[in-house]
């Protein structure tokens, strides 16, 4: 049991990763999101970069501590 509960912390972190990557693309291409008629201003993914990076990080270093 313990080794499906890693595999989906790992699964879960690499997603997070991939988000994260996501905002950083839009970053460094200036991609605009609209939301519901209403432009998603671009410093909000420096925001989702740091959150999703360390969450997707720490999920996959606590899967490997395990």
């Amino acid at each position: 049991m313990k080794q499906h509960h890693n595999s989906a912390v790992v699964v879960a972190g690499s997603l997070l990763l991939i988000v994260a990557l996501l905002h950083l693309l839009r970053v460094v291409y200036a991609v605009p999101v609209i939301v519901g008629g209403v432009e998603i201003p671009v410093w909000a993914s420096y925001i989702g970069i740091v959150v999703a990076g360390w969450l997707g990080y720490s999920c996959i270093r606590r899967a490997h501590m395990e």
